[in-house]
Order: structure tokens, then C-alpha cells, then sequence
């Protein structure tokens, strides 16, 4: 069924004109992507900028190589308690509430940094912010798609990638600035407040999502946002959506209905970042165990720009070729591009180019993280389910990153990068969890299909010339094939 605005409701008593109607859905929109996609790109300021920072830090605050690996992982600790914490309290209590505290915490943590004076008080305030980056993967991209059109909706919520690999690439430059200070590294961690007062100045006047409005029964409410802002949303739809799943609770994404979309989504986005956060956040003493050490600096620049071309590649080509052409394919290849420079170690072609491959095939894929799992949920599970899958995606990267370090010193480059190579080849592991059928607004019903007569086998025969019986065989069980086999929705 075509998703129109409502009407099928009392109007209000001055209904707005269509003028009206589509400024302030323009006026909105703009508003809630500017506000989602800052906080997308906080999120990787945050967990770009410790990587620059991490060697003056490891000195000034003189951390073990077991703290140095706490510090590197606690954000990504934090995502897992806070994707499903947020997640679940964006379902319960509203979308908007959940999206302004998000940022008031991301903004209290980035002040705190300024003021640490060990490694623990380092890794606990990370570790909340970690928790606030959970809650902005749950809720910023829900919220965004339920205000978003259908028609390109899913290169708008891909673009909410870009933003995140801009953050990171910005911190790179921010930290490569404050490199040579004293104390420089302070002043860097610390400098996302200001992005952060600028993305809460703007979240202030954002109004609460009508499909979260509609799942709690709140259809005048909800209603009266659909007329404003002119909201692409089948009412009746989503009541029967609620009808059906609000009983439902954070034990459902683990029941038979929900269980292939929770395994596919969480297993292919933890196979899709693992490599890339715990070589990223380590990648200076990557650099010095392969003898480039020199070039650490200027080559994570250029790989942090790199990143943010595959990501914009990513997302134009999303809805031209398939979100399984962009995730398949890619997970091989980089999977190769580790493993040559692990087989490669001393060849600086190599290393280079193997790096470059890697990061922007990765990168690239890494668009479908802000689509996919928010088509495989329905609207009353979706921040919950992907709040669930982010917390999942994390686990790994936080397991990665906390022991490489570690397996640097003890096994070295090679062993490391052939690790992350085989992360990357069991990512393909998602196809057998590939949910049949997204249960999801954004999939366009099929147009229905006219009755057709039932094939009559013996004309069939005819056709077929005679003595050929296995001809005839093969004829009839292609009808029969053809007429079992339902057409995909897309």
C-alpha cells in the first residue's frame, strides 16, 4: 500500500494551506537532518580523535598497555550498554526527550576530558560517552526516517555515514593540529563540545515522531503532525502494526518473528567494523610495527579522507545496485587487501595501496549500517532492535580493540592483520541469516497481479514434439515453477 498523509480523520478547524504545509515540512526536515547528521559526525569525532591523541596520552598519563587498550575500547564498551539502554527508553518514553539528553551528555563529557589526570577517570568518561554514541545510533536515524519521504529515504539515512566518516577525518586534522602543543591532546578531545552546543541548540524544537505517536495509540496527536508537516504515513497501517506487536518487549527480537532480522543485522555490522575501529584507533603503532612509523600522520589523513569518499560512493550507489552487491562483494575483497599486507609486510606498494582498498571498500559497505537494520524491524521494535544490533556491532569492535594492542606486542602486524582479514571473510557468514522479506515500511507493496486461467498440461504436450517425453517434463514442471514462485516485493 502507497504511504500517503492522512485523511481519512476530522481536519482541523483552519486547516493549513499546501504552501504552508510544505514549508514547514521543508523547514523540519532540514532542522532534523542537520541535527541527526551533526550528531552522527560527534560520533565519529569522538572515536577519531582518540587515535591521533592516543600516544601523547599513553605518555602524559603514563598508561599501561592494559589501560591503553581500556581507554581505546570504552566508547564502544559505552555503545553497548547504551544502544539497547536508549533504544528501549526511546520505545517506552518518545523519540524526542531521549534524543536532546543523548547530546546533553555528549557535551558534560567532552568538558570532562579536558580536566583527566589518569587513565581511569579517562576511561570512565569515555565510556559514558560511549553510551551516549549507543543511544545516538538507536535514535538519531529512526527519528530521521520516520519524518523522511519514501522517495530517497534510503540515500538520506546512507548520508548519515558521510557524516560520521566527515567527524572522524575532522578529528583526525583537529588532533594532527594540536600534535606538536603541550598538553595538545587535551584541547583536541575536548574541542567536540563545541560541535556538541551547536547540535543542542538545534535539537530544542524538534517535535516527537508521529509513528511512534500512532504505535502508542496517540492518533490525534499524531494526526495533527501528519496535516502540519505533511508526513508520508499509512495511519491505519501502523494501528494495526501496534495491534499486532504491543505486546511485544525487548524479549520479541529473539522470538521466531523477529530472530533472522536481529542475528542478520547484528552479525554483518560488527563483521563490517571490527577491523576498521580497532586498526583506526591503533593505527600510529600499526604503522611502526610494519617500519612506517614516519608516516603514520600523514598517512592517516589520507586514509581518513579516503573514507570519506567510499562512504559517498556508498551512498550513491545504494539504491542502484543493491544493498547485497554493496555488502557481499566488498567483505572478500577487503578481506584480501589485509591479508596481502599481512603476507607483504615490507612492500610499501603494498601496505599503501592494500590500506587504501581496505578503507574505502569498508567505508563504502559501512552505508548500509545507517539502512539495513532500520528496514528488518518494525516501528515498535525498530530503535530497540537496532539499539540491539549496534550494542552487538560494538562488542566486537571493543574485543578487537582492546586486544590489539596487546596482540601487536606478543604476535605482531602480521598476526593482527590476518585476523581482521578473517573477521572480514566471516561477515559472508550474514547470507544465512538474510531475512526473507524486511517487515518494513519502506518496501512498496507489490501491485496486485490479475487472476490467471491454471495452465492447461495438455496444450503444454502439444507444444512439445512427439517422442520428446523428456521435454514434456521439463515443460511442466516449468509452469508449475512458475506459478509457485511469488514475486519479490521490490
Amino acid at each position: 500500500m502507497a504511504m500517503t498523509p492522512a485523511t481519512e480523520h476530522n481536519q482541523p478547524a483552519t486547516p493549513p494551506t499546501s504552501a504552508t504545509t510544505e514549508r514547514e515540512r521543508r523547514r523540519l526536515h532540514t532542522k532534523l537532518k542537520f541535527a541527526t547528521q551533526i550528531g552522527q559526525g560527534i560520533d565519529g569525532y569522538i572515536i577519531g580523535g582518540i587515535g591521533m591523541a592516543m600516544a601523547a596520552l599513553t605518555t602524559d598519563l603514563h598508561l599501561s598497555t592494559l589501560m591503553e587498550g581500556l581507554v581505546g575500547a570504552s566508547p564502544l564498551i559505552g555503545i553497548f550498554i547504551g544502544g539497547p539502554l536508549f533504544g528501549r527508553l526511546a520505545d517506552r518514553f518518545g523519540r524526542r526527550p531521549v534524543f536532546l539528553v543523548d547530546m546533553m551528555i555528549f557535551l558534560i563529557g567532552s568538558i570532562l576530558q579536558f580536566f583527566v589526570t589518569d587513565g581511569l577517570q579517562l576511561f570512565l568518561i569515555r565510556l559514558l560517552m560511549g553510551v551516549a554514541i549507543g543511544g545516538e545510533y538507536a535514535i538519531g536515524a529512526p527519528l530521521l526516517s520516520e519524518y523522511a519521504p519514501r522517495h530517497g529515504r534510503g540515500r538520506l539515512l546512507a548520508s548519515l555515514e558521510i557524516s560520521w566518516y566527515v567527524g572522524y577525518a575532522l578529528a583526525t586534522v583537529v588532533g594532527a593540529l594540536f600534535a606538536d602543543v603541550e598538553g595538545g591532546w587535551r584541547w583536541s578531545l575536548a574541542s567536540s563540545a563545541v560541535i556538541a552546543v551547536v547540535c543542542v541548540s538545534l535539537r530544542g524544537g524538534i517535535p516527537e515522531s508521529a509513528r511512534w505517536l500512532l504505535s502508542k495509540g496517540r492518533r490525534e496527536e499524531a494526526e495533527a503532525l501528519i496535516d502540519k508537516y505533511g508526513i508520508e504515513v499509512d495511519v491505519t497501517a501502523e494501528l494495526d502494526e501496534r495491534s499486532q506487536s504491543q505486546r511485544e518487549g525487548f524479549r520479541a527480537l529473539f522470538g521466531r518473528r523477529h530472530l533472522r532480522s536481529t542475528v542478520f543485522a547484528s552479525v554483518f555490522w560488527a563483521a563490517l567494523v571490527l577491523p576498521y575501529f580497532a586498526i583506526g584507533t591503533f593505527w600510529t603503532q600499526v604503522f611502526e610495527a610494519l617500519n612506517m612509523g614516519d608516516n603514520a600522520v600523514a598517512a592517516l589523513l589520507v586514509y581518513s579522507f579516503t573514507a570519506v569518499a567510499g562512504v559517498t560512493v556508498g551512498c550513491l550507489v545504494v539504491d542502484r545496485i543493491g544493498r547485497r552487491r554493496l555488502l557481499i562483494p566488498p567483505f572478500w575483497i577487503t578481506a584480501g587487501c589485509l591479508a596481502l599486507v599481512a603476507v607483504f609486510p615490507t612492500s610499501t606498494p603494498v601496505i599503501v595501496c592494500g590500506f587504501l582498498f581496505f578503507i574505502f571498500l569498508n567505508a563504502a559497505s559501512s552505508a548500509l549500517t545507517a539502512i539495513y537494520p532500520l528496514e528488518v524491524f518494525p516501528t515498535s521494535l525498530r530503535t530497540t532492535g537496532v539499539g540491539f544490533a549496534t550494542a552487538m556491532s560494538r562488542v566486537g569492535a571493543a574485543i578487537g580493540t582492546f586486544l590489539l594492542p596487546m596482540g601487536l606486542d606478543r604476535y605482531g602486524a602480521q598476526f593482527v592483520l590476518l585476523i581482521g582479514a578473517g573477521v572480514l571473510a566471516l561477515g559472508d557468514w550474514c547470507r544465512s541469516s538474510w531475512p526473507r522479506r524486511p517487515r518494513t515500511w519502506t518496501w512498496r507493496a507489490p501491485p496486485a497481479r490479475p487472476a490467471r486461467t491454471p495452465p492447461d498440461r495438455a496444450l503444454v504436450k502439444e507444444s512439445c514434439a512427439p517422442g520428446h517425453r523428456g521435454h514434456i517434463r521439463r515443460a511442466l514442471r516449468d509452469v508449475d515453477a512458475i506459478r509457485s514462485v511469488p514475486r519479490h516485493p521490490c
